[in-house]
């Protein structure tokens, strides 16, 4: 039982306190200023907690509280490797994402930045949950107020698009659940410290211990699949996201892209790689399969794109499936590959929606076509994006370069047919990528651009600490490879 407030709790409760907070502010001006200094702490809190991350601070990392102590669930939270790497993605990426909103001003803007912190919450909760019906909850709760922040502030076709986007994810958290239930009915039973005994747990430890055979283990594992390829999103799991990412406000497409996409993968990795062991070899090719089909589908689709959302939400899936893919091979350096782009990729895609969100908002243009010349207009702007389409593209000495050679190296040790065809990809995000750069930014200016204005010191202060997070990983990745290589050793041993 924990005696004081941990790392992970305070990660969870800061945003959801200061979410509720937030409600009762009226003024745009307070709700701001209250939500920016939240994220602030909770990012100080997560880089303190960096320095806290071996076994000897073991009481500060974890915490395990009753709950529903009579069907063996509890609050059991913590920090592994993997929670690690994406709280702290989480935490550094939300300042980001508020800083960038400020330019937008929204109607109920206490309401917005509410919910905005209430999904920070959700999400905080995902990634340290380590009791599954806990997690369960978690995993509704980060999905809640991101509908709402759709439905009410998105655009023209937001009802239609936010409805299909809650209709994909709930039936995929319905499976879930049931499989959860299936597999809590075949846990060990659990004795707690005031001599309460539950039949069966929803500990982590308890469903890794789950005595199910290898047939059940098949079917549950294309329950709890569907559900985080759903999440992530993988090919044909998709549909619901290039128009959720078109018509969703900015911050909330940050979020959903940088972030929330994560808990898929997060998902595989703490839950369906270590629960189904048997079923792994099954459906690993399969999967893999599907990744590959994705990557090249996604890549194909970006390089047809006028839209400038559309085509970051294809390049988008591209990345995703190439992690997913990684992850089923079982590989040590796939899956050291995937935590560092995890976080890589978090980066990269945020700041291509701040670019893209600011081309709309001073052009009032989406589209590719209607735009040209604007280097000549935003210079600072034209230099930040390229550095971010490097960024994307995976040029070295960037944050993305390391992660994805690490995900080709472990798919190559698979299968080298699979790594070659999936490598295509890396042509053809530098053709997309590049053509929108040449097309937008270079050439004669049009009437579109020809009134806009550069970006202020402040956006560049932005762009800047994005900069350094991009080269600083890049040309130093082992910070990433430390914080995580314990997540990665558990997954090779699959135990905890």
């Amino acid at each position: 039982m924990g005696t004081f407030i941990t790392f992970p709790e305070l990660l969870i409760w800061l945003p959801f306190l200061a979410g509720i907070a937030v409600f009762f502010f009226r003024s745009e001006k307070s709700a701001r200023i209250l939500s920016f200094s939240a994220s602030l702490l909770v990012l100080a809190v997560s880089i303190i907690s960096l320095f806290y991350s071996n076994n000897k601070y073991y009481n500060f990392n974890y915490v395990n509280y009753y709950w529903l102590k009579y069907i063996g669930n509890s609050f059991y939270v913590g920090l592994d490797g993997t929670g690690r790497v994406l709280t702290l993605l989480t935490a550094i990426s939300f300042p980001i994402i508020l800083l960038s909103s400020f330019r937008h001003s929204y109607k109920n803007p206490s309401v917005f930045y509410g919910l905005l912190l209430l999904a920070q919450c959700g999400m905080m909760g995902v990634f340290c949950s380590l009791d599954v019906l806990l997690f369960y909850f978690f995993w509704e709760l980060a999905l809640i107020p991101v509908y709402f922040l759709s439905s009410i502030w998105g655009g023209s076709r937001r009802i239609q698009v936010t409805f299909k986007f809650f209709i994909y994810t709930f039936i995929g958290s319905l499976l879930m659940l049931a499989g959860i239930l299936y597999v809590y009915q075949h846990t060990p039973g659990r004795m707690f410290e005031d001599g309460t005994y539950s039949a069966h747990s929803f500990a982590i430890k308890s469903f890794y211990a789950s005595s199910i055979n290898a047939f059940q283990q098949g079917w549950l594992f294309c329950l709890f699949f569907i559900a985080f390829a759903i999440k992530m999103p993988i090919f044909p799991f998709h549909t619901w996201q290039p128009d959720t990412y078109d018509q969703a406000p900015a911050p909330v497409t940050m979020v959903l892209s940088g972030l929330m996409v994560k808990m898929g993968l997060l998902g595989v990795i703490r839950w369906l790689i270590p629960l189904f062991p048997l079923a792994l070899p099954v459906f690993s090719k399969a999967v893999i399969i599907l990744s590959i089909i994705g990557i090249i589908y996604a890549s194909c689709i970006a390089l047809m794109q006028d839209s400038l959302r559309k085509m970051a939400a294809y390049s988008s899936i591209a990345h995703i499936g190439l992690m997913c893919a990684a992850l089923f091979t079982h590989s040590e350096l796939g899956i050291q590959g995937v935590m560092i782009q995890m976080f890589s990729h978090g980066i990269n895609i945020i700041a291509l929606w701040i670019v893209i969100d600011m081309l709309e908002q001073k052009t009032g243009c989406k589209n590719i076509s209607e735009l040209s010349g604007v280097a000549g207009k935003a210079p600072a702007l034209a230099i930040f994006l390229l550095i971010i389409v490097f960024a994307n593209i995976a040029l070295p000495l960037t944050n993305a370069f390391a992660g994805e050679m690490m995900m080709f190296g472990g798919l190559f040790q698979y299968n080298k047919w699979f790594a070659a065809v999936a490598a295509l990809s890396i042509i053809l995000a530098a053709i997309y990528m590049l053509n929108m750069v040449r097309k937008v930014f270079l050439g004669d200016t049009n009437a579109a651009v020809e009134g806009i204005s550069d970006i202020s010191w402040n956006e560049k202060l932005l762009f800047g600490l994005i900069t350094a997070i991009i080269f600083v990983t890049g040309v130093y990745p082992q910070i990433l490879v430390d914080i995580s290589k314990e997540a990665v050793a558990v997954l090779m041993n699959n135990n905890i």
